[in-house]
């Protein structure tokens, strides 16, 4: 049985399996760049002041401001697309789903952070937290709501043809010949 409002068929099956392997690669790509070991001389401070980082970083001019910033907003921009596609609903609230996409990028950019905690070189950020759960925010906003409509419209087009071979196949409905009431 298919649920209400989402993908039928084997398109949906395929489109999904294949969001699973693109979430699958793009978190193992995330945990490769974030969670291994650095060698440096020297770690900058741990920064739980928001917003401090990135000033620093607009204090560097806008190429290189840009660059790191940029670098925060992209890290897990894609999860905006790619948890939503895994779900494979088509017909949801576009507020809700808003909310479950930020609050599951939020979560795993939280767990990201705290993994760094024992990660020679790697030190927590809360502009990174900040920045990557903005970039999942706005790669769902600019995309998702753009893509459901455009994949309900196009099963609306091809629902007509199905229901009408559907009916086909089935035949005519049988019909009851009413029999009077005793007295």
């Amino acid at each position: 049985m298919q649920r209400q409002g989402s993908i039928g068929g084997s398109a949906a099956i395929r489109l999904r399996a294949t969001g699973v392997v693109l979430l699958a690669a793009h978190l193992v790509f995330v945990a490769w760049v974030t969670l291994r070991p650095r060698d440096v001389p020297w770690v900058l401070p741990t920064n739980l002041h928001p917003f401090a980082g990135i000033r620093a970083d607009l204090r560097l001019g806008w190429p290189e401001a840009a660059r790191r910033i940029g670098g925060g907003l992209g890290l897990l921009a894609p999860l905006g697309v790619l948890l939503p596609l895994v779900h494979g609903r088509l017909r949801v609230s576009p507020l809700a789903s808003l909310i479950r996409t930020v609050t599951a990028g939020a979560l795993l950019s939280l767990a990201i952070e705290l993994l760094q905690t024992g990660v020679p070189g790697q030190v927590v950020d809360v502009d990174s937290l900040l920045l990557n759960t903005v970039g999942v925010a706005l790669a769902h906003t600019a995309l998702v709501p753009a893509a459901r409509v455009w994949l309900r419209r196009r099963g609306e087009r091809r629902m007509p043809a199905a229901a009408l071979q559907e009916d086909a196949a089935q035949g005519r409905t049988p019909r009851i010949p009413r029999v009077g009431i005793a007295p």
